[in-house]
């Protein structure tokens, strides 16, 4: 059975999508939607191209109108992070399943009611944390699982990027506490995800943001202190003020009998992994850093999710929601300059927006 796909949102991250969709197996791409007819045309040409096939892609400036096409079975969201609910909740009422780009909503109701939604229209939601296909991160939580690093201590992520006052500017909803969301939730919430997917579920938050610039809204700089259930805590330090670029990403798990860290533009070099008693085969662990296609193999879950149902959604609504509660909890920690403990009853970022966000 063929997936028929539909894009909403043909901007830059749409592009990934496409490569993606036209390298799967079973899945088409169908429809795409956008306010410009030539970001649609581009997008369109360029599946085709990819695909090497040449059936019509219809063209929708209204997005309802590509939800209701009853050629549509899946709805991909690659719209500003502030409409992803909005969309998401008409898709899935629609009976879609639904592709949804991180973050997941921009409150924690609204992620509980598309959870509520897929389950009552018996849909599936992907977010797209597509780093936990990375065959290097599941070769890490396969280690985790299986003890070889013993009692796990401790998880650090370093998010030290460069955003400049002309990529705020580029586009009015960035740097927006209502539309965009935060720095942690655009630019930190994949490494956040990772830590908590290998080390588990988060019990208590503490967390302190600071913002510097006079033309946004959203923070500079974030610090998040965490306890996860099996008592191992974990450290979040990130910041947009790295000068004179970015310096990157570093993720680092230590454990009882080992370490592992990962470093690079996209955690793409191995900076330690030891493991007591056991020979690193830096050869094997090297193969796995080079492959890059972790957007087709979340493809691929989905796929085979929907198609057989027996394969479980490595990231659904659920596990999608987990990142975003403990970026929340940073955010509602530094308003009531309290530790957070979880689960969190509510938050919406756009509680930051008269509340604080500033110093």
């Amino acid at each position: 059975m063929t997936i028929h796909f539909g894009i909403i949102g043909c901007g830059y991250i749409s592009k990934r999508h496409i490569e993606s969709l036209a390298t799967c197996k079973d899945a088409k791409l169908v429809a795409v939607s956008d306010l410009q007819k030539d970001r649609m045309k581009e997008a369109a040409l360029q599946y085709t191209n990819l695909a090497n096939e040449h059936h019509p892609i219809h063209l929708y400036e209204n997005y309802t109108e590509l939800i209701e096409s009853d050629e549509v079975d899946a709805v991909v969201i690659c719209t500003i992070s502030g409409l992803h609910a909005e969309i998401a909740k008409i898709a899935l009422i629609a009976g879609k399943h639904v592709i949804l780009e991180k973050p997941m909503t921009l409150s924690l109701k609204e992620a509980d009611e598309l959870n509520q939604l897929a389950k009552a229209n018996q849909c599936k939601i992907v977010v797209c944390h597509q780093m936990r296909f990375k065959p290097i991160m599941k070769k890490i939580k396969q280690v985790i699982q299986d003890g070889k690093i013993g009692k796990p201590y401790l998880g650090i992520v370093s998010i030290r990027l460069n955003r400049s006052p002309d990529y705020y500017a580029s586009a009015p909803w960035r740097g927006d506490w209502e539309n965009d969301g935060g720095m942690l939730v655009n630019q930190g919430i994949h490494l956040i995800d990772l830590m908590q997917w290998f080390l588990g579920d988060v019990e208590k938050v503490y967390g302190d943001i600071s913002s510097f610039s006079k033309t946004k809204e959203t923070e500079d700089i974030a610090l998040g202190v965490l306890t996860f259930s099996n008592k191992a805590k974990g450290l979040i330090e990130a910041n947009v003020i790295t000068q004179p670029k970015n310096l990157g990403y570093q993720l680092s798990i230590f454990g009882e009998k080992g370490c592992i860290s990962l470093e690079g533009p996209s955690l793409n070099q191995i900076s330690r992994w030891y493991i007591v008693d056991e020979e690193t085969d830096y050869e094997h662990l090297n193969e796995l850093l080079k492959d890059n296609n972790e957007q087709v193999y979340m493809y691929e879950n989905f796929i085979h999710t929907v198609q057989y149902g027996d394969e479980k959604l490595l990231i659904d609504g659920y596990e999608g929601k987990k990142a975003l509660e403990t970026i929340f909890a940073i955010y509602q920690s530094y308003l009531t300059k309290k530790v957070i403990d979880l689960p969190l009853n509510s938050f919406s970022t756009a509680n930051m927006k008269n509340e604080g966000g500033s110093e």
